[in-house]
């Protein structure tokens, strides 16, 4: 029986390791949580083609949008823990459990590579009533419920923002919600909202085009991109205490894929991030490269994790409280 047991354990580990060594034998799929022309997308389709070459394999990019990143965490989920699903992300599943949206949260994930964090900004429709942060928060007091705020959802990057202004200030504005940053400024641009929060790398061009136009940056100073952008801390100081605060791009797999597969994609993403075109895309777009994994990226996930949850519970958005969940105050 103890030689048939141990047969079958060696059999198994076997498998694992050649199944982890000639990997990968046919093309991934990369499942991003937010919609065509976002900045999760945009970041995704630039470092793919990298990755491609490394690996010696396609990555399939599929959009899979809705609640907040939720469809496409929970499908990921639920795929075989075998390296061959990549979950292309932003830093939203962190607040799942906190905005009561799912029992998920990168907990549940293995940090292939935090790719980049992004610097918000706000911006507005180019026709909209105010050139200023400080002339659209009178604009608001003076027409409290009236403005409408683009928003991808409770728990997006435009609601955690809107929280945080609406801790500091009276700040009353109606949310639109809308499946993703890229659909939420296209509809900025037709009219259908005034305003939103949004990350640099996604609305750059659009400024620069002079699309939409750019109000203040959300940090302690101005962005090298956009270098006359004010940030909002020079009219608002009461806010430093929250920054620099921002979202992040990431690639997951399940964490029961094999360590080797880990490794694999590890080295991959690794190689690909650290490209000179995709590093000048990030630069260009006012990203800030990061390129971890493993313990360092667990290490700024959790802390990112604990600062943001607490943010959100404080300003009354949270349906349960941190402690709940083990995350503790920063």
């Amino acid at each position: 029986m103890l030689k048939t047991l141990m047969g079958a354990v060696a059999l198994s580990l076997a498998a694992s390791f050649a199944m982890a060594n000639d990997f990968p034998k046919q093309d991934l799929q990369g499942v991003i949580q937010w919609g065509a022309g976002g900045s999760t997308d945009l970041v995704m389709r630039s470092v793919a083609p990298h990755v491609e070459k490394e690996l010696g394999r396609s990555i399939v990019m599929t959009n899979k949008t809705g609640g907040v990143g939720v469809i496409a965490t929970q499908f990921v989920s639920t795929q075989p823990a075998d390296g061959y699903t990549l979950l292309m992300s932003a830093e939203n599943p962190q607040l799942y459990k906190v905005m009561g949206l799912s029992n998920l949260d990168y907990s549940n994930f293995y940090p292939v590579n935090v790719l980049a964090r992004g610097i918000p900004v706000i911006v507005a429709n180019k026709d909209a009533p105010f050139n200023t942060f400080k002339e659209l928060v009178e604009y608001v007091q003076k027409n409290p419920g009236k403005v409408r705020m683009g928003s991808t959802g409770p728990g997006g990057l435009p609601s955690v923002v809107g929280s945080m202004l609406s801790s500091k200030l009276d700040f009353k504005v109606t949310a639109v919600p809308f499946d993703g940053d890229g659909p939420a400024l296209t509809a900025m641009q037709g009219g259908a909202v005034e305003f939103m929060p949004a990350v640099l790398g996604a609305a750059v061009e659009h400024v620069k085009a002079g699309r939409i136009k750019i109000l203040a940056i959300f940090d302690k100073q101005a962005s090298p991109v956009l270098p006359d952008a004010r940030p909002i801390t020079a009219d608002y100081p009461q806010f430093e205490n929250l920054l620099p605060w921002g979202p992040f791009f990431g690639v997951f797999v399940k964490s029961e894929t094999p360590d080797d597969v880990k490794a694999k994609l590890v080295d991959a993403f690794k190689k690909g991030a650290n490209n000179e075109a995709f590093q000048k895309l990030l630069s260009d777009r006012g990203y800030v490269s990061m390129n971890v994994s493993g313990d360092e990226a667990n290490s700024f996930l959790k802390k990112w994790q604990s600062t943001t949850s607490w943010i959100v519970y404080d300003a009354g958005m949270g349906k349960k409280s941190p402690e709940e969940f083990g995350i503790p105050k920063p």
